[in-house]
């Protein structure tokens, strides 16, 4: 259990009474997360977590990639081998999503990973291989949250049109900033076709919007 707060001996004692716990002090590891702490800020990272990933799939010796995908890769629901074991790639984009924790730039990745999970072929084996090499080229990214900064409440939004081959849809996507750190970020295929660039830049729009206020009435930002 993490416990944050500015009266933590109190609610430590509390739990204590109740339940007996053993306090371990600060968090240095959580649930595949890494913890660093100083007086300056808090950075987060799954180097560990990465490094499993790449020994579990006996990539340790392949030569690292500089980008999540390849340039121009086009896969479909259609073309290439049936995977035999098809649990192996759904385990991998499994990893990857759980990644997007500290890794906000396999965003668009695994959401387009995610469209094979019912039948994935070789080719989409591959693709998600191909991130697993970018990911031993950027073990060490992760996110940092200074100690003094800015409290201001941004975002940004952008859209991609008909990005789908399949469907025609659009992609969503977003980023919220408190100050200059990133606090939460989504990209996602819109569950409507629209019908022109505009259209989709409004969804998307509409779609940060919403997360904004959520932040701000129930995050209390």
């Amino acid at each position: 259990m993490v416990l944050t707060g500015t009266c933590q001996h109190l609610l430590k004692s509390s739990l204590d009474k109740a339940f007996t716990i053993k306090d371990l002090g600060a968090m240095k590891y959580f649930i595949g997360i890494e913890v660093f702490r100083n007086t300056h800020g808090t950075f987060l990272s799954q180097r560990k977590y990465i490094s499993d990933i790449v020994q579990e799939f006996q990539l340790s010796h392949d030569k690292p990639v500089t980008t999540p995908l390849p340039k121009g890769l086009g896969l479909s629901t259609d073309v290439g081998q049936v995977l035999e074991h098809p649990e192996k790639y759904r385990q991998l984009v499994g990893r990857l999503l759980y990644l997007n924790i500290t890794r906000p730039d396999l965003s668009y990745t695994t959401q387009h990973l995610s469209q094979f999970l019912s039948c994935p072929r070789e080719p989409h084996m591959q693709a998600a291989l191909h991130v697993v090499k970018y990911l031993k080229n950027t073990v060490d990214l992760g996110l940092y949250y200074s100690a003094n900064c800015d409290l201001h409440l941004q975002g940004y939004s952008d859209a991609d049109w008909s990005s789908c081959v399949f469907s025609c849809k659009s992609l969503s996507a977003y980023c919220m900033f408190l100050g200059s750190h990133l606090v939460s970020w989504k990209t996602k295929k819109q569950k409507t076709v629209s019908k022109s660039s505009a259209e989709a830049e409004y969804r998307s729009m509409s779609s940060a919007a919403s997360e904004m206020v959520w932040l701000r009435v129930y995050c209390k930002i």
